[in-house]
């Protein structure tokens, strides 16, 4: 079927949750993807970074079909032979003694927030039910009930209430903010150590170790959110490493599998994670024999293919080279590693503008909060395909 035949059954019978480019991809390879009429396009969105791997990569791949050969799912009522090597990889790879797998991002912020709000209860003493939690404006946490009680969007939240208690919202970067916001009954700070969704907003240097310095002084949990920026984005296994910071718990997903399969995590040290009993968490398909071993695969590919260190010196290479580009519509050119964002001045018009006039050009970008264009490739790209892009991007932003 053709792009308008696709589309137009999407509209008719789909829900109209989301408002994507008119572009219908039918497969994937690495960095490029191809439509329905087989133009090849470059992916400069990577699915919101779930394929820091790249399309299809055939490490992946393999592991996915073999173990679909296998068995797919247990539930949890039984062990499988493929979760305990998936802790293992996980411990070896992030440094965190524990992990509990889920499968959204969303599942794994809920799962952070029950464990927080535990731990406040069990360990710190804060009185039953009072447990706080503080969160930052701007934040993208996924679209549950409870993760939108905490938004600062109103599009998110207009229509969905009545909100979950207990959450503290305050300005993003500052860190004095955070630490005026703390009471006894405060149970975590939750962060984005750059914020993707609110348009690529990297803080100032010094900010994340300052939060965890305030935490520790509190004793309050320090939570990090990699779902986006986790997993080598950013030029390192996660953001908050830049500046030092271990967070108390990282919750992670998207790249965990490489785009194969949901897949996501909360990781921990023992003292924490341990709070967990069985019967209080779970997941029909959480910590499944196959997530399990495509996750593990995936993170084979990251460290073996040095796809973190990549990304930190092409995505150096790629910021540069776009700062340079001269534009009466930028305003700023902002990220870190592969994460980039180019905000734009209100009388550009909107960044979708330029995302359509980008797409006709072979180069798949998605507008952020209506002024920034976010380039995010997956981390395979080399410095030829990326010098193949910037003639394309010159001239976009150049456009009228």
């Amino acid at each position: 079927m053709k792009t308008n035949e696709l589309i137009q059954l999407e509209d008719q019978y789909g829900a109209h949750n989301y408002h994507p480019l008119d572009v219908v991809i039918e497969r994937g390879e690495g960095v490029w993807v191809w439509d329905v009429e087989g133009k090849k396009y470059l992916d400069c969105l990577s699915a919101y970074s779930a394929v820091n791997q790249g399309h299809v990569h055939p490490s992946i791949l393999e592991a996915m079909t073999e173990q679909a050969k296998k068995i797919t799912l247990t539930s949890r009522a039984f062990r499988n032979d493929q979760l305990p090597l998936f802790y293992k990889t996980l411990a070896d790879t992030t440094g965190y003694e524990m992990a509990l797998p889920m499968n959204s991002g969303a599942e794994a912020v809920e799962t952070a927030i029950k464990l927080a709000r535990k731990w406040a209860y069990q360990v710190k003493g804060v009185p039953r039910h009072e447990a706080e939690i503080i969160v930052c404006e701007g934040n993208f946490h996924g679209r549950t009930i409870t993760i939108v009680t905490f938004s600062s969007e109103d599009l998110y939240k207009q229509d969905f209430g009545p909100f979950t208690p207990g959450f503290k919202m305050v300005a993003y970067g500052d860190a004095k903010a955070i630490e005026e916001a703390i009471t006894p009954n405060t149970a975590a700070v939750m962060i984005e150590p750059i914020q993707g969704e609110g348009g690529v907003l990297v803080p100032p240097d010094g900010y994340l170790k300052t939060v965890e310095t305030i935490c520790k002084d509190n004793n309050v949990l320090l939570i990090t959110d990699e779902i986006q920026t986790g997993l080598g984005r950013t030029g390192k296994m996660f953001a908050a490493e830049h500046e030092g910071v271990r967070a108390d718990m990282t919750i992670i997903g998207k790249a965990l599998s490489g785009g194969f399969y949901p897949v996501s995590a909360v990781l921990a040290d023992t003292e924490i994670m341990s709070l967990f009993v069985p019967g209080e968490h779970g997941s029909t398909f959480g910590g499944n024999p196959l997530g399990a071993a495509v996750a593990s695969a995936a993170l084979k590919v990251l460290v073996d293919e040095k796809l973190i260190e990549k990304a930190n010196e092409l995505g150096e290479y790629f910021m540069e080279q776009l700062v340079e580009i001269p534009s009466p519509h930028v305003k700023e050119v902002r990220g870190k590693g592969m994460m980039i964002g180019i905000e734009l001045k209100d009388t550009a018009g909107g960044a979708r503008r330029f995302c359509e006039a980008l797409q006709d050009r072979g180069i798949l970008c998605k507008e952020t909060h209506e002024t920034v264009i976010r380039f995010a490739p997956p981390l395979v790209i080399d410095k030829e395909t990326i010098d193949w892009t910037l003639p394309q991007i010159r001239e976009v932003l150049n456009m009228e």
